[in-house]
């Protein structure tokens, strides 16, 4: 049986900020538990539900030393068994104690050189050898270093693989070398621009990514995409040279939380096989959110964080033109007070044409999902997206930019392809947006049956955690190879 442990700085269904925790709370479930032996571990914080801190069983804890910042510092080690897999906490009050997993940059920084250090460190502690260790991200950058340099003077950690997963290369932990000396205890020569130097600063994604025995990106688009200099942040050059060691892997999403045909917070339910119920869910939306019920008015929905990367600067400059091809426009999102502000002004121009919903709510969200027409998701980057494969697991047919992981699950319908199962647009450009979308229109306006093949396209495409997790599975297996 092979050994796995997740490493990441939020899991599902304990502690979630973005797509990371939905990868790290799903992809475990889905390996045999026959052949696979797959942990995961992250930090308790106390920000953490308290229906599952009740739960959690302590199992040890020790002191631990890493730099002359990180002296003496308490290690606890919790468990908690959900769903067949084993989660670990490592517990600390003075780093932990948060509402939220992120704030401060260097106290963020500090504290997950500790996570990183107190993860190696912990294994000894419980027993437990993985044959491969699998980082999620910036924040577990440094555990293939230490792996890699201090720990290998225990035979314990003799041939011990690690993986790191880009999940958006924007984010770094970057800091300045003294004070990383200080918090690492590294030595002064793994500061070298061909290991953790970056800019003459110290850059933790940078250790992993050059330490790390392989790299996986979160679909095939973004790791060629991340080898250039547009995409690159300043790493391009790193990953371009362990080309050969990188792979993209693209996410799944939960067929069973997300199920037209069973979701508890729908109006009505539905299937690939009979749509009856998405007009229920359409008028409902209308409904609910002040639009004016009309049946054969195509209703686009934007699900969505108001930042810059996701294209809504494009919305707002096309605003007016796509209004005019007489859809309704949906949108659920906080973010930038620019945007949150135009959306609100905008709401009110176009009363029972437009709704802007600024905040986010869950339930609001599968409503929206089920009771649109299309779905806008205009990215300049998206390093895989979810929100494209939800969509069209509801009958939402998705208009994107071809970009990242949009480019690997919506495939192009404008040429007339019968698999086609979205709209796609490639220069991010606000006159090409507003002409895809009124190419998407015209087929719910002029061909009904047209925009039914497409819709039912995306419908029955298999997006599951499964695909993804035989493609893992596939990986593990080629590192783990000790006759390699």
């Amino acid at each position: 049986m092979k050994r796995i442990l997740f490493a990441a700085s939020e899991c599902v269904p304990f502690i979630k900020t973005g797509g990371l925790a939905d990868v790290c709370g799903a992809l475990p479930k889905e390996f045999s538990k026959e052949e696979w032996d797959v942990r995961v571990v992250i930090p308790n914080y106390s920000c953490i539900p308290e229906k599952f801190r009740n739960q959690f069983q302590y199992v040890t804890h020790f002191y631990m030393c890493a730099g002359n910042y990180i002296q003496n510092k308490y290690v606890g080690i919790l468990k908690y068994e959900l769903d067949g897999v084993t989660y670990y906490f490592i517990d600390n009050q003075e780093y932990f104690t948060c509402d939220t997993p992120y704030g401060d940059i260097r106290y963020d920084i500090e504290k997950f050189v500790f996570f990183d250090k107190a993860v190696l460190s912990m294994l000894k502690q419980i027993d437990f050898r993985p044959d491969l260790i699998h980082c999620h991200d910036w924040e577990t950058g440094l555990i293939p270093v230490y792996l890699k340099n201090e720990f290998q003077a225990d035979s314990f950690y003799w041939g011990m693989k690690s993986i790191i997963t880009i999940h958006n290369l924007k984010f770094q932990g970057v800091w300045d070398v003294k004070t990383m000396k200080g918090l690492t205890g590294f030595s002064a020569d793994l500061f070298a621009p061909d290991k953790l130097e970056f800019h003459k600063d110290a850059n933790m994604l940078k250790g992993g990514l050059v330490y790390a025995d392989y790299i996986t990106t979160v679909s095939d688009s973004y790791a060629q995409e991340i080898q250039t200099d547009y995409y690159g942040e300043g790493l391009d050059g790193l990953l371009a040279a362990r080309h050969f060691d990188m792979q993209g892997i693209v996410n799944g999403i939960d067929t069973a939380v997300f199920d037209p045909a069973t979701d508890p917070v729908l109006p009505a339910h539905y299937s690939v096989r009979n749509l009856r119920g998405k007009a229920t869910c359409k008028k409902a939306l209308q409904q609910e959110l002040g639009l004016q019920v009309q049946s054969d008015v195509p209703v686009i929905s934007m699900v969505s964080r108001l930042v810059g990367h996701k294209g809504i600067d494009l919305i707002c400059e096309s605003l007016d033109n796509i209004m005019r091809t007489g859809c309704q426009l949906v949108l659920q999102g906080s973010g930038e007070e620019q945007y949150e502000s135009f959306f609100r002004y905008a709401e009110n121009r176009y009363k029972g044409r437009l709704c802007a919903y600024i905040g986010y709510n869950e339930d609001l969200a599968h409503r929206i999902y089920a009771g649109s027409d299309l779905f806008l998701m205009p990215s300049r980057s998206e390093p895989c997206g979810l929100s494209q494969m939800i969509a069209m697991r509801y009958g939402a047919v998705p208009i994107v930019r071809q970009t990242g992981g949009l480019a690997d699950t919506v495939r192009s319908c404008q040429m007339g392809q019968e698999d086609g199962n979205g709209f796609v647009f490639a220069n991010y450009s606000a006159f090409d947006m507003q002409y895809v979308i009124s190419q998407a229109v015209e087929l719910y306006r002029s061909d009904l049956h047209g925009f039914r093949r497409v819709q039912r396209c995306g419908m029955t495409d298999d997006f599951s955690w499964n695909v993804s997790a035989g493609a893992y599975e596939a990986l593990y297996e080629n590192i783990t190879d000790t006759s390699r």
